[in-house]
């Protein structure tokens, strides 16, 4: 008999934590059990998450950067690559702040309803509190000197300094492609194997994520019971589709089009078989491969643009994970009442940019590095109880994003380098129908 996939364990633990805790809400006595032997195991769940966020960031940013050595060659190429990014990736996320404050899919939830969600995390919003008002006398600048630890195995003790472990990372890694290659191989092995240590062990968290996600579900109901809450998430799931749509059928083509003169046809048609494999895998590395012979025979980037590009792409560009991020920042934040200043989503920009950098390309991920992204503004991780039983179709959806935003920097790039032609398959359809009967 076959075995079920994860994403399948994962929706059923989510529809069977909601049915519990229902059936728990019937008895007198149900709260005090779920709050005794069920919330604990999600409880447990979350802590493996942020124990594996600094490793993480650690490991794969270092990588990151490091396997950037080639920009000293590749200068133009690589300078215009990052540049790209960074934008598409800063515009991503403002476009899912801009969708997630206009629709406020926080505020379906009644007051009621998010009055008893904040009693239950009453000791997390009075250290809040007191961290807040120790900030209040800081200097205009002082946002920029707590990026800069004074001691970074201190930073790395506290998932709220991400931002000083990310800059002591890069720093890092800088230093890192600036010595000669015979001294740093050394290093970048043990980073690359680190790296694939890391990504075990997230397999392995994952395994566990079903009976987490029935913990976290079942919670919810009990302790929130209202179907407002259920409202709030279809809302907040519908703007995360929303944006990741922007992006995907709008913003993309229309990028390659004013600058490359290609039209949206060709464009979705040339990237359309890499885009349903990221969708059904829910991985930009595993998509990779595809990602590259599409580029390179269906889109008409030279080899050189595509071998770099693409591959840096998939470790350091992140613009449907980042887009997600920003708007179930924002959301859980509206579902426990935080008012989000502009210095605050300014904050999540900057912090969902350089912790894409270091998202590992792989499913669930992004979920690791939304923790980061919570905590930087000071809301209480747990709220990703509300969202990760969506998660899974959310993150297939926003990796197609993630592999588009790739192909668009690798056409940008080519047209500004002189290496953009005419596509090796001219023709489109006929060659689609081919690859799909095979």
């Amino acid at each position: 008999m076959r075995k079920l996939a994860l994403h399948w364990k994962i929706i059923l633990g989510m529809i069977l934590g909601i049915l519990f805790g229902i059936l728990l809400n019937q008895f007198e006595g149900g709260a005090q059990f779920e709050s005794d032997w069920i919330k604990p195991f999600g409880t447990i769940f979350i802590n493996s998450l942020k124990l594996i966020a600094v490793p993480l960031i650690i490991a794969s940013l270092i990588k990151g950067v490091s396997d950037l050595n080639d920009i000293r060659q590749l200068s133009k190429m690589g300078t215009r690559t990052i540049g790209l990014y960074i934008l598409t990736t800063v515009i991503s996320i403002s476009v899912g702040l801009l969708l997630v404050n206009i629709i406020n899919p926080g505020g379906f939830i009644e007051e009621s309803t998010r009055e008893g969600m904040m009693a239950g995390f009453a000791n997390q919003a009075g250290s809040t509190i007191e961290a807040a008002d120790k900030t209040k006398g800081a200097g205009p600048l002082q946002a920029l000197v707590d990026v800069i630890p004074d001691n970074i195995v201190a930073a790395a003790s506290s998932n709220g300094n991400m931002l000083q472990v990310i800059f002591f990372v890069v720093f890092f890694g800088i230093g890192l492609i600036l010595i000669e290659e015979e001294k740093s191989a050394p290093v970048k092995s043990f980073f690359d194997g680190l790296n694939e240590v890391i990504l075990k062990m997230i397999d392995i968290i994952m395994l566990f994520a079903p009976y987490g996600v029935f913990s976290l579900m079942a919670t919810l109901v009990v302790e929130a019971p209202s179907t407002d809450v259920f409202v709030a998430l279809g809302a907040y799931a519908l703007t995360v589709v929303l944006g990741l749509a922007l992006m995907l059928f709008v913003f993309y083509p229309s990028v390659v089009k004013m600058f490359t003169g290609i039209g949206f046809k060709k464009f979705l048609n040339g990237i359309s078989p890499a885009q349903l494999l990221a969708f059904s895998t829910s991985s930009s590395a595993a998509t990779l491969p595809v990602t590259m012979e599409r580029v390179e025979e269906h889109l008409g980037v030279q080899k050189d643009v595509v071998s770099f590009v693409c591959p840096v792409g998939a470790t350091i560009n992140m613009d449907g994970t980042s887009l997600y991020q920003g708007v179930a920042a924002v959301f859980i934040a509206q579902v426990f009442g935080n008012d989000l200043t502009l210095m605050d989503q300014l904050a999540i920009v900057l912090t969902a940019t350089l912790a894409s950098i270091g998202t590992a390309a792989v499913p669930g991920a992004g979920v690791l590095m939304l923790v980061i992204v919570l905590e930087s503004i000071g809301v209480n991780p747990a709220g990703i109880a509300l969202i990760f039983a969506i998660d899974r179709p959310l993150d297939m959806i926003r990796t197609s994003v993630n592999i588009t935003s790739d192909s668009t920097v690798a056409m940008l790039v080519a047209k500004s380098l002189g290496k953009l032609h005419e596509p090796h398959v001219k023709n489109w359809d006929d060659h689609y129908k081919k690859e799909t009967k095979e």
